[in-house]
């Protein structure tokens, strides 16, 4: 049986958390993507370890997981869309300057997206995380 996850929901302040972010920038973008989750999303922002805000949840192979977050890291801001991206290819094809892993979306700027287009991935992330885990 496999360990239950390191990473999961806490009681800390995710404005706190925003607030901390030390790069303006970085800070100011995870305060959009923040409120751009609770929309599609329509979940209440959760901190789920100490460095990644998630929205919803489900129980996977592995234990309880947010259905969407993000997390402001130093490097990148990372989204994380828990379907993946295999269906997605057109979409990320509009999406503007990016990098993708297994189920995370890297990047450098908003402004460096098409919001429409990331608004589109998180809410068909959001409705495949529902099909595939229903409340």
């Amino acid at each position: 049986m496999p360990a239950e996850p390191k990473t999961r929901p806490t009681d800390a302040s995710v404005a706190d958390f925003l607030d901390a972010v030390e790069h303006p920038g970085r800070r100011e973008d995870g305060k959009v993507i923040a409120a751009l989750m609770a929309e599609v999303s329509g979940e209440t922002p959760v901190m789920w370890g100490p460095s990644i805000v998630g929205y919803g949840s489900y129980k996977g192979p592995t234990g309880d997981w947010p259905r969407i977050g993000f997390s402001p890291r130093k490097a990148n801001l990372v989204l994380y869309m828990m379907p993946g991206f295999e269906a997605q290819a057109d979409l990320l094809g509009r999406l503007g300057k990016h990098k993708t892993g297994a189920s995370c979306l890297y990047l450098n700027r908003l402004a460096d997206v098409d919001m429409g287009v990331l608004r589109e991935l998180a809410s068909e992330s959001v409705r495949i995380m529902r099909e595939k885990y229903p409340v």
